[in-house]
């Protein structure tokens, strides 16, 4: 393989990253949408 480590808990913490990164992303598209709408209601 690619020499990745074969420990379970850092499978765990990989996965928690990238859970975070991508609530982040939608979080953050989420607030650009709903800002752009209201910019468009003036």
């Amino acid at each position: 393989m690619f020499g990745l480590p074969a420990d379970p808990a850092f499978y765990g913490l990989l996965v928690l990253v990238l859970g975070f990164f991508f609530f982040c992303y939608l979080l953050i598209r989420r607030t650009l949408l709903s800002f752009r709408e209201g910019q468009h209601e003036r």
